[in-house]
Formats: C-alpha cells, structure tokens, sequence
C-alpha cells in the first residue's frame, strides 16, 4: 500500500490518530483539526491520483474530489460552528448526489427500489425522532437524498452503498445526542469509525469501478 496507494494509507494514519489521540491535551486544538481534516481530504488526493483523466471519467472524479473536499471542510467546520459544518456536509451531500444520479444501474429489484425509497424517506424521519429538531431534519433530508441515491447508481452497492449507510448511521448517533436519547459510550465510540469507514468505501468503489477494476453490476 505504501507504494500503490500512499495517499490512501496517509488517510487512514490520520483517522487513526485522530481516533485514538483527540483526548490527548498535546493533540487538542489545531493538530486535532488537521489531522480530522486530513483524514477525507487525503481521499481526495487518492481519487485524483487513481480515476484515469481522461473524458470518460473526468466529471465522475471531479463530482467525487469535490464531495470528499467539502465532507473534509465540513468535519473541520463542525468541530468551531456546528451549523457551519453542517452547511458544509449538506453541500457535499449535493454533490455526490449529481455524481450517483451521472452514474444510474440500468435493472433495480423491487427490494432494491424500496431500500433506496426507505433511505430517502426514513432517514430525515429517523433523524427528526431522534434529535427532536427540525433543523436537523431538513438537512438529513440532503443526506437521505445522497444514501438513496448511492444506493440507486451503478457503482457497487456493497461497497458504495454501505458506506453511504454507514454515514447515515454515524451522523443518527450524532443526533441523538441532541435530543432525549442517551446510547452511553455508543456514540463516543462509533461515530468516527461509521463515518470515516463509509467514506473509504466510498471512496474506493467509485475509484475502483471508474478504473474498471470492478465489475458495474
């Protein structure tokens, strides 16, 4: 991997550190920020380096930079202002969201379908129950929209669509912290894990099928 793919194994040095050392008084303040950003924004760089750049492909890898560049602005901005933060991650939602409805599979079940529905419907719904806000349900509405949408385009949906899950479960242990919810350590202790996991394979399942590396089902 140090050779093949740097830029990947940097982000995931990065989360790790971040992970395990936030609580650490020598890591606090700005070498937690940068280490937290560092963690999506190396994915970035990653998609950069590995989508081919040519015609094909370059407005899949360009959507994708950008998604995982404001996720990575957002995690920053959200550590200072929350709702800045939050603006910041309903824009990424946005994007990818063009970039999954670029890419649409040509056949759905109708299991699949209604997965995707239940993504677009519960998840804002969910959101609302859990935190009480409707703030925080308009903008799980943005990612809702993004996990449906995963979970509807071409790109693998054990890798590309359980991820954008993953997401959508990190950011409900977020939520519930705002409201009436108490999941103990739960939410302390997944939140980074869920999220970061689901951008790697976020990340990598675009990349890897936009290279062709894997199968478009």
């Amino acid at each position: 991997m140090i050779e093949q793919r740097p830029w990947l194994l940097a982000s995931i040095a990065a989360a790790t550190a971040f992970y395990f050392l936030s609580d650490n008084p020598v890591f606090e303040g700005t070498w937690g920020l940068l280490a937290k950003g560092a963690s999506v924004g190396l994915l970035a760089i990653f998609v950069v380096l590995r989508v081919p750049h040519d015609h094909e492909h370059r407005a899949d890898s360009l959507l994708l930079v950008l998604a995982l560049a404001l996720a990575s602005a957002g995690d920053v901005a959200i550590e200072l202002y929350f709702t800045v933060g939050g603006a910041f991650f309903a824009a990424a939602h946005c994007v990818a969201v063009a970039l999954y409805l670029r890419n649409p599979r040509a056949r759905h079940s109708p299991s699949q379908r209604m997965l995707s529905i239940a993504l677009l419907i519960g998840t804002p719904l969910i959101s609302f129950l859990l935190s009480g806000r409707a703030e925080i349900a308009i903008y799980a509405a943005f990612l809702g929209a993004m996990a449906s949408a995963a979970w509807y385009s071409r790109f693998p949906r054990y890798r590309v669509g359980t991820g954008a899950v993953l997401f959508v479960v990190s950011d409900w242990l977020i939520f519930s912290r705002l409201g009436s919810y108490d999941l103990g350590v739960l939410p302390d202790l997944l939140i980074w894990p869920l999220y970061y996991a689901g951008q790697v394979m976020i990340a990598t399942g675009v990349v890897q099928c936009l290279r062709g590396e894997q199968p478009v089902r």
